[in-house]
C-alpha cells in the first residue's frame, strides 16, 4: 500500500471507536464491524512488528464469521432464533484460566524464540488473552468483557511504545467501554433470565 502506516493506524482507529460502540450496544452491525476492523490491523500489527497479535487479527476474523452465525441461530441453535445474552458456565472458568495460562507461556516462548516480536512477553500474553475472549464474545457471554478490560492496557503500552499513537488513544477509550459494556452486557442477561452461571443458578434452587 501506498498509504503511509499513521493514515492506516488513524483509519483504523476511527474503525475501532464503531467496533466498540457497536459490541457495547450488541448491535446487528457488530460483526461486520470486527470484520473490517481485523482486516485494518491485520496490517497495522505486522507493520509494527507485533506478530502474534497480527496473527490473533487473522483468528479475529474467522471468529467474527463464526461469531455471526451463532449470534444469529445459524449454529448452536435448535430454535434458529436469535442467541440471548448469557453467562460462562463456572464449570468452564478453570479450563479458561489454564487455556490463558498455557497460551501466554506458548506465545511468550514462541516469540522469544523467532525474535520477530519487539515485546514477546506483552504479545503474548494479550494475544493469549485476546483468543479466549473473542470465543466468549462469540458465545454471547457477557463475562467476556473481563478479558478486554485486561487486554486493553496492555495494548495501550504496546502501541504506545510503537509509534502508534492514534490505536493507543483507542485502547485507551475501549476500556472506558470494558466498564460500561460488562455492566450493560450483565444487566441485559439477567433480565433475559440467563446472567447467573449455570452451576450458580442450579445451586440456588436446590
Amino acid at each position: 500500500m501506498n498509504f503511509p502506516l499513521s493514515f492506516i493506524d488513524i483509519i483504523g482507529s476511527i474503525i475501532g471507536l464503531f467496533y466498540i460502540v457497536s459490541e457495547y450496544r450488541a448491535g446487528r452491525w457488530f460483526w461486520p464491524w470486527s470484520l473490517l476492523m481485523s482486516l485494518f490491523y491485520i496490517i497495522i500489527d505486522y507493520s509494527s512488528g507485533y506478530y502474534a497479535n497480527g496473527t490473533i487479527c487473522v483468528y479475529n476474523f474467522i471468529m467474527s464469521l463464526y461469531g455471526i452465525m451463532v449470534w444469529r441461530g445459524v449454529i448452536q441453535s435448535s430454535t434458529k432464533q436469535e442467541k440471548p445474552f448469557g453467562s460462562c458456565p463456572m464449570r468452564m472458568v478453570p479450563y479458561i484460566l489454564v487455556a490463558v495460562a498455557l497460551l501466554s507461556v506458548a506465545l511468550w516462548w514462541l516469540l522469544g524464540k523467532v525474535g520477530e516480536s519487539q515485546y514477546p512477553w506483552l504479545d503474548g500474553i494479550s494475544s493469549a488473552l485476546s483468543i479466549v475472549g473473542m470465543w466468549m464474545l462469540a458465545q454471547k457471554w457477557w463475562q467476556q468483557w473481563f478479558c478486554w478490560m485486561i487486554v486493553e492496557p496492555l495494548m495501550v503500552v504496546l502501541f504506545w511504545m510503537g509509534g502508534n499513537y492514534a490505536s493507543a488513544l483507542l485502547y485507551v477509550i475501549y476500556e472506558v467501554f470494558c466498564v460500561l459494556g460488562l455492566i450493560s452486557w450483565r444487566r441485559r442477561a439477567m433480565k433475559e433470565g440467563l446472567g447467573e452461571p449455570e452451576d450458580t443458578v442450579r445451586m440456588s434452587k436446590l
